[in-house]
């Protein structure tokens, strides 16, 4: 079929800023005429003309609902601006990490590359027609567009009056694998719909042992439980986890991907993950039986993980520091050493520690996962995390839950060599995380989310923080008539980063409170969320007495969460009592 290029007439709309991870809004907001087009045409304009005419573009996302109807515009988009073909998974499906994996990995028949991908997802948002949509640009090295892109495409979105698109081109099957060709003025255009695993599962395989951990999951003292919240990572848990692993169907919870996550909020920690949480023993009532030795869920896009054993959570800045301290022994993968290990500001000092006694690169970036992969291309660094329970390497270079779950797979193989046949005790993960203690010590920690919170008021908050910060011996004083059993502070900032690559700086990033005993506490405001702002405080206590390592986070962290709140003055400045999460 011959297609035509129409001209449509538009104008500005606010509140297109793209943040850190793309463009999020409501349902309804993505549904206002031209609100999509006028993005997506911001973004082909703000790329050279070799990503753009001539190009191979991956457009899929996470299925959340109006992706189907957002995939269909922007294929008429990339058709009418002289993209050459688009590479789409099955039914719109490819996790967030699946995609850097194709813009990576994937040739196409012809040897074809692609250039870049726009991805549809609001990532741990719920979905649904009144809850969130998303959409960002990836790159060709698979991440995040950087700021400079980022900044172009909200430039653009301010002085645009116009864009191109294929009106006439038919809706294309996006649930049949195959090529749909289609000829226009700039000559073919395909699009390509192609299985959204194949490539992913064949990545996974070639960094990780599957026979070993096969040979875990067979075991009949090895249980295990994976929860996809109903989110995209369900299309892969069924291929890696029971096809090529070996696992029960049974051991698969929420794992059919749905546009509305099942009514729930696709966000993997102990408030939202209530089925998995529950069933790992970990919930408020004793549901009966025993729990599954290990359990992990991901979110909306799959590039989340949280990681449990029974009864037992692994906070995720813990996590991070325990796959980076066994990977060159337990991933094979790593099996050479690690180029580095970095963690974002927020995240807690655990890494720091094993990079120190390990003599690794560290670094300490700001949040955002394109800081992460600046330091990859640059040959810099192999294990990277966020608190956000976002963990990843250089395979890729977006954050990557399934990933994260065969890493901790392999390291309780790894661990279990000689205790999988017969009668000898497994070790748990509440093994591997108390050993990890003893051996470097513990970060107590713990994140309070205050979520839509009135911008002004959020503003204001960070803005009485900011103005403490002026003088040290003030800011004591205050903290002593608040708390005496606390540390002195010994010394507060404004995070700021210079990037060791491309020297680029990074200011405002968070704002921080280091106390003379390592601890810390961290005030950020995030810009995941579609409505308001939401204030994040970050908690955290080192202890280096082994003795010491076993008390209750809450316990532990009490005195610190009290000055904190205090010193704040939280409830003053939003109104709220409690949090909406505690992670």
């Amino acid at each position: 079929m011959v297609f035509k290029v129409s001209t449509v007439s538009t104008s500005p709309i606010d509140g297109q800023k793209p943040g850190t991870s793309g463009l999020r809004k409501k349902v309804k907001v993505f549904k206002q005429p031209n609100y999509l087009e006028n993005f997506v045409q911001a973004t082909f304009n703000a790329l050279t003309a070799e990503k753009v005419k001539g190009a191979t573009l991956v457009v899929s996302g996470d299925g959340r609902y109006y992706s189907k109807d957002a995939v269909q515009i922007i294929i008429k988009m990339a058709a009418a601006n002289g993209v050459r073909r688009v590479w789409v998974g099955k039914n719109t499906l490819l996790s967030t990490p699946a995609v850097s994996a194709v813009i990576r990995e994937r040739s196409g028949a012809d040897g074809s590359k692609a250039t870049g991908a726009f991805i549809l997802t609001a990532s741990h948002n719920p979905g649904g027609p009144t809850e969130d949509f998303g959409i960002k640009y990836n790159m060709e090295n698979g991440g995040p567009a950087p700021e400079s892109i980022t900044d172009k495409i909200y430039e653009n979105t301010k002085t645009i009056k116009e864009y191109p698109i294929a009106d006439d081109l038919p809706n294309v099957d996006i649930s049949t694998i195959g090529v749909t060709s289609f000829e226009g003025p700039d000559g073919k255009f395909d699009v390509e719909v192609f299985d959204s695993a194949d490539d992913y599962v064949k990545l996974m395989k070639s960094i990780f042992d599957f026979e070993s951990i096969r040979k875990l999951l067979s075991s009949p003292k090895f249980t295990f439980c994976y929860d996809a919240l109903h989110g995209v990572a369900g299309a892969y848990a069924h291929r890696i986890f029971v096809e090529e692993l070996g696992a029960q169907e049974s051991a698969l919870l929420n794992c059919t991907p749905k546009e509305d996550f099942g009514g729930g909020h696709p966000d993997p920690n102990l408030t939202y993950a209530k089925e998995l949480v529950a069933r790992m023993g970990l919930g408020k009532s004793d549901t009966g039986g025993e729990p599954p030795e290990f359990g992990a869920a991901a979110d909306g896009d799959a590039d989340r993980n949280m990681i449990l054993g029974k009864r037992f959570f692994v906070t995720p800045s813990d996590s991070v520091a325990i796959i980076a301290a066994n990977a060159i022994g337990a991933i094979p993968y790593f099996s050479s050493g690690l180029k580095g290990v970095a963690r974002s500001m927020p995240t807690s000092a655990a890494l720091d520690v094993v990079a120190k006694s390990l003599n690794l690169k560290f670094f300490e970036v700001p949040t955002g996962w394109k800081f992460f992969g600046n330091l990859m291309d640059a040959g810099m660094c192999s294990v990277c995390g966020e608190e956000s329970f976002g963990t990843g390497s250089d395979h890729i270079r977006e954050k990557d839950g399934i990933w994260a779950v065969l890493a901790w797979m392999s390291i309780l193989a790894h661990k279990n060599k000689g205790n999988i046949d017969g009668n000898a005790k497994l070790v748990s993960v509440e093994d591997i995380v108390r050993q990890h203690w003893a051996t470097y010590g513990r970060h107590y920690y713990t994140r309070y989310d205050y979520e839509n919170v009135d911008a002004g008021k959020a503003k204001e908050l960070m803005e009485h923080l900011v103005k403490l910060q002026s003088s040290i011996p003030e800011v004591n004083k205050i903290v002593k008539g608040i708390r005496s059993d606390v540390a002195n502070v010994a010394s507060a900032d404004e995070f700021e980063y210079k990037d060791p690559v491309d020297g680029s700086i990074s200011k405002h990033q968070g704002i921080r409170y280091l106390f003379e005993d390592g601890s810390r506490l961290v005030f950020r405001l995030s810009g995941t969320g579609s409505e308001g702002a939401t204030i994040r405080l970050y908690i955290e206590q080192y202890e280096k007495d082994a003795s010491k390592t076993g008390r209750e986070s809450q316990e532990a962290l009490s005195p610190l969460v009290d000055l904190a709140l205090k010193l704040s003055k939280m409830e003053e400045f939003t109104g709220r009592s409690a949090p909406t999460v505690i992670t």
